[in-house]
């Protein structure tokens, strides 16, 4: 419900698949993606991919790799620093992504897949003095029903304060939740952060 915090990766296909259908073969697993986002270096190679437009070089994702890690300037890195990660990507993170397909890596040019392209990652964000969405959307239902049963019980007062008030309120706040909630989701998708996660 707010900006930053620990959180989850989710991830889904963004073309619609009926329910009950089988999945695309092509498709990701969930247990796949969990992989894959496991590890800092990969998620920030797909991160830097998915904002890019079309393939990137190697030398350039290195670099940016290395100052998300460093918490710097790509103008303060220092050599070793660059070169420790430039290795660690050609020789582990990218064959990995490649092996499952999200990526190719050529002649020192990384691009995403189609398969990557059609994914997308998103981060369930919850920080530290907040509520996850699930149990908001919990405690408002309760909220929700004591309201009814105060209005079947007639402990609430009707004369004074129209009978749809409250079932309007609820809806209203439903709604808005909703909406809000629908805003953050779009906001906080995986390429739409300015850093990875």
């Amino acid at each position: 419900m707010s900006s930053s915090g620990a959180g989850g990766l989710l991830g889904r296909a963004s073309s619609s698949e009926p329910d009950g259908g089988g999945e695309d073969d092509d498709a990701l697993t969930r247990d796949e993606i969990f992989d894959l986002m496991s590890n800092h270096r990969r998620r920030y190679t797909l991160h830097y991919c998915k904002r890019a437009d079309g393939a990137v070089e190697l030398g350039d994702l290195a670099e940016q790799v290395a100052a998300w890690e460093q918490d710097k300037e790509i103008s303060d890195l220092t050599s070793a620093e660059r070169k420790t990660v430039y290795t660690s990507l050609q020789q582990t993170h990218l064959p990995r992504l490649e092996q499952a397909g999200v990526l190719r890596y050529d002649r020192g040019e990384v691009e995403l897949t189609e398969r990557m392209e059609r994914l997308d990652i998103y981060m369930d964000i919850v920080p530290e003095n907040s509520v996850p969405w699930g149990v908001y959307y919990l405690g408002l239902s309760v909220l929700s029903s004591l309201v009814v049963a105060a209005l079947w019980a007639d402990v609430l007062p009707t004369g004074t304060v129209p009978l749809l008030a409250y079932p309007t309120v609820i809806v209203a706040a439903f709604g808005l939740s909703a909406a809000y909630h629908a805003v953050t989701n779009r906001r906080y998708q995986f390429e739409n952060l300015e850093r990875p996660p």
